[in-house]
């Protein structure tokens, strides 16, 4: 059974988050719980592909900044996703002049297989959280939520 995995590992800096507010509603808390689980994984046995985030504050920023699913087409996310892939994977093998603890491994993100929506959602959000999280443009679009 042929799986492509995205495995997307970038070190994080460990930093202090100081927070006086409680939880005060159901959202708060689930948005506070999603702040504890760093990996995020979807798998679909369906169309024998899965992409798996770990990184920390990831889910975080997703539930609570990312544009909800279905806001964006799967042609538009594949578009941006496809142009993402081609900058990162050039940027992995110049260790000499990107950062490789960012730019550790390849994504094998081809343009004519259809990875479904979840796949594409999720990828182009890490690619926008990077960019936005990092300080890194990978490409002509200006990362915006």
């Amino acid at each position: 059974m042929k799986k492509l995995i995205f495995v997307l590992l970038a070190t994080v800096f460990v930093y202090a988050c100081n927070s006086s507010k409680t939880a005060s509603s159901d959202t708060d808390e689930r948005l506070e719980n999603l702040k504890a689980n760093d990996t995020v994984k979807i798998a679909n046995d369906e169309i024998e592909y899965e992409i798996i985030i770990i990184e920390p504050g990831f889910n975080f920023w997703l539930a609570s900044r990312a544009k909800q699913r279905g806001y964006y087409s799967q042609t538009y996310l594949e578009n941006r996703n496809y142009q993402y892939v081609i900058e990162w994977n050039q940027r992995v093998t110049q260790p000499q002049r990107f950062d490789s603890s960012l730019y550790e491994l390849q994504i094998d993100y081809q343009p004519g297989i259809d990875y479904g929506y979840e796949v594409n959602y999720m990828l182009y959000n890490y690619f926008i959280y990077f960019q936005l999280t990092y300080k890194q443009r990978l490409g002509a679009f200006v990362p915006r939520i």
